[in-house]
């Protein structure tokens, strides 16, 4: 008989600890067939010395029938259970969880911890951490089950913000936090959801009648221009080379910046005079340029069908001028009322790159490219962009070095006039600003 090889150590492929969340391991009553067997279905013989072979048939004769004498002790037995022999007990599954040390995020949320270095780790003071996690409990929080623990809600949501906060690969975020890494990556996209479902609707909205006029007031306070109700920009977000429509995300102008192939999309937003984000528009590939973004916006559709009646939105010389969209002069050789508008309307659109660069400074995940697919990432970037709102809001400090440096390499519009009425306005607004000494004399 040939006697079975032990099957070499070697042949098994070493599992990767950093891949693996969690490891099962089932045990049933009932022996699996052995891989060494090459007939695991065939009757073992009597004969057969093998270890593997686990029962032996034998053909049943009239002496192993039982005796009358074997009968009356069989059935005394029954009625007198402790004379039975000890039956093996039944083996139930068990499910075998990798252990994981949550030291560094169980440091993070003792209280005694000092408020400023929870704003540093997590962009925001305790205090707005605790309210973003009441507002998002409802809708992201789970239940125990037999076989573990739900992770807390807290947790979740830190997971969720430190990501965005730091861009981590989610093979840090996983040893940070003692979760695997595909259930860091669940808890990312659940809490983003969340946050678009919950929080969106309520703070990122755009602003009704009175909100507009408190607005405006504040623009002209700035500018001199009145009538003006939000800034505009447009800034790109670095992704991985998508496998479908590669050409469309390559970026021509980050790519001659940075001397390596660069891809992008596109993030569209205007805010109020504090920053605070009122219309966002996520997703375009990032070889559209400005005014074709806006063309494929909801805010195009709706301020042409009288969402903005009589008021403005300035934009940059990526825009075109429109009837709601006030973009500087183009041309050279400006007059120097014309210089006096452009001096006002870069005041304004000052508001709007400086809410992006506190934006992309304080969630580092818009500054590097991203382990999201093209298809969550809306989710993602919205996400990011309700957070800002709330820190914004709630009047969160950000630090220093913190600061990001805007570089979209902003491009002048084809057809930069596409409304001889908002012509006329602009010259309009630009003679008044120079002959009514509200103009400045940086230019002078």
């Amino acid at each position: 008989m040939t006697a079975h090889r032990k099957p070499s150590a070697a042949a098994a492929p070493p599992l990767d600890d950093d891949l693996f969340s969690y490891y099962f391991s089932f045990f049933n009553d009932g022996a699996a067939p052995s891989a060494m067997d090459p007939n695991p279905g065939k009757r073992p013989r009597a004969d057969d010395p093998s270890s593997s072979r686990r029962h032996v048939f034998s053909k049943p004769s009239e002496s192993s029938s039982p005796s009358p004498s074997s009968a009356d002790e069989e059935d005394e037995a029954l009625q007198r259970p402790e004379l039975l022999p000890p039956q093996p007990q039944q083996q139930q599954r068990r499910v075998w969880v990798r252990d994981r040390s949550s030291d560094w995020w169980d440091r993070y949320i003792d209280p005694e911890l000092p408020d400023i270095e929870f704003r540093r780790a997590f962009r925001m003071s305790r205090a707005t951490f605790d309210f973003l996690c009441d507002e998002l409990g409802s809708a992201v929080a789970k239940e125990d089950t037999a076989l573990r623990a739900a992770i807390p809600v807290r947790q979740r949501v830190a997971v969720c913000v430190w990501r965005l906060a730091t861009g981590e690969p989610l093979r840090l975020v996983s040893r940070r936090f003692g979760l695997g890494i595909s259930t860091c990556h669940k808890l990312v996209l659940e809490v983003c959801a969340a946050i678009r479902n919950v929080l969106m609707p309520r703070s990122l909205a755009w602003p009704d009648s009175a909100g507009a006029a408190a607005a405006a007031a504040r623009f002209e306070a700035l500018s001199g221009i009145p009538n003006v109700v939000g800034a505009m920009y447009t800034t790109h977000i670095p992704v991985i080379a998508p496998r479908v429509s590669v050409a469309a995300y390559f970026n021509r102008r980050h790519t001659e910046r940075n001397q390596k192939s660069s891809y992008t999309v596109t993030l569209q937003g205007v805010v109020d005079p504090d920053g605070v984000f009122t219309d966002v528009c996520i997703g375009w590939p990032g070889s559209m340029p400005d005014d074709q973004v806006l063309e494929k916006s909801a805010l195009y559709q709706r301020a042409n069908s009288g969402l903005l009646n009589n008021q403005w939105i300035v934009g940059g010389t990526g825009h075109a001028l429109l009837d709601w969209v006030l973009v500087p002069y183009a041309q050279s050789n400006l007059t120097w009322a014309q210089h006096a508008f452009n001096e006002k309307v870069g005041a304004v659109q000052r508001v709007a790159k400086d809410a992006f660069a506190r934006l992309k400074g304080r969630w580092g995940c818009l500054q590097k490219r991203t382990e999201v697919k093209l298809k969550d990432l809306p989710v993602v970037l919205g996400a990011c962009c309700v957070l800002h709102n709330l820190c914004e809001m709630r009047k969160e400090e950000m630090e220093p070095e913190l600061r990001f440096e805007l570089l979209d390499d902003e491009m002048v519009a084809d057809n930069g006039l596409r409304s001889f009425s908002a012509i006329h306005f602009r010259d309009s607004i630009a003679h008044n600003l120079f002959h009514h000494g509200l103009s400045g004399t940086s230019f002078l």
